[in-house]
């Protein structure tokens, strides 16, 4: 009897979550509803082109703060290895809520255990830089918008209204990414590490991988052509060879040359590195971060004479030349 009782306990309160979560929705796409214009404006801005630039910050095995490395933590953060990015990107609104990204991007990741306040990882003296290639396609949801007609598009009883034109989204997606791991020699020059196979393997990693990337983003109209806007995004890879370190210390009679014998372990001689011990942590795949400030130009290019037509044909019945 007790264990009925407990049953059905259980199953009233995943009703009730259930109702909840119901509710919560029903009023989540209300209000999405109320907050796109009837006129649909966001048909006049289903094409458009995007131009960025931003930062990146890495999250993997090298450098970091202080303590144990936090794959999906900003604690973890190297600011002194922050990079550069730039991308290209082209977008389509398909409905009032959703669109999709298509984008080529450039960007720097590095990071450098001397950065770190962790004595072990700043004692093992590991570095990396790489300039990298991504090519990703995502999904957005757009979660509240404030978009009006204003006199730019000339639509009836408009004419004293001002633009609006404001987008809080929210997006995930897929992307390919392409690294070059270097590290700098004692002259000074960079070389590239992969060849060099730095934790004893029997083949080089591949440079390719796939990527999940996961953010939040705003937009504001600047005009009926061109919109501005900043983005937030956490990029998952599945790759733990972006920074060229992954699991334990090779055997330098393993390694092919006296330069894959160093960048393996530039702090040789210290007890805490030596053969077999742990170089890097394989249970968790790189990561990074992008914040990245963007700039969009409407390439609908909407017959807006038609559309003032159509809309004043739907609110008088009449058209008005």
């Amino acid at each position: 009897m007790q264990i009925n009782v407990y049953r059905f306990s259980i199953a009233m309160k995943t009703i009730k979550c259930l109702l909840l979560l119901t509710f919560i929705q029903a009023g989540y796409l209300f209000a999405q509803h109320a907050n796109f214009n009837t006129q649909k404006n966001w048909s006049l801005h289903k094409k458009e082109i995007l131009f960025g630039l931003g930062a990146t910050q890495f999250l993997g095995d090298l450098g970091g703060s202080y303590g144990i490395g936090r794959n999906y933590s900003l604690k973890d953060t190297d600011w002194p290895s922050t990079s550069i990015a730039g991308f290209f990107g082209f977008r389509y609104r398909f409905a009032p809520m959703f669109a999709t990204t298509s984008s080529i991007s450039i960007f720097g990741l590095r990071a450098d255990d001397v950065h770190s306040e962790e004595p072990f990882r700043n004692a093992r003296s590991l570095q990396f830089k790489s300039l990298c290639f991504e090519i990703s396609q995502r999904l957005e949801l757009i979660v509240y918008a404030n978009e009006k007609f204003g006199s730019t598009f000339n639509l009836p009883g408009n004419y004293s209204k001002k633009n609006r034109s404001q987008q809080l989204y929210g997006f995930g997606g897929v992307g390919l990414l392409y690294f070059n791991p270097k590290a700098q020699n004692i002259e000074g020059d960079w070389v590239a590490l992969r060849p060099l196979k730095t934790e004893g393997q029997s083949s080089s990693y591949s440079p390719l991988t796939l990527t999940l990337p996961v953010g939040l983003g705003f937009r504001w109209g600047l005009n009926n052509i061109w919109r501005m806007g900043v983005e937030l995004s956490y990029v998952k890879t599945f790759s733990d060879y972006i920074d060229d370190v992954s699991t334990t210390y090779a055997d330098p009679s393993n390694l092919s040359s006296s330069e894959a014998i160093y960048f393996s372990n530039p702090a040789a001689g210290n007890p805490a590195f030596v053969p077999g011990e742990k170089r890097g942590n394989p249970d968790q795949k790189d990561a990074y971060y992008n914040l990245n400030v963007f700039v969009s130009k409407n390439i609908t290019y909407k017959d807006y004479g038609k559309q003032r037509k159509k809309y004043n044909l739907k609110s008088t019945g009449k058209f008005r030349v």
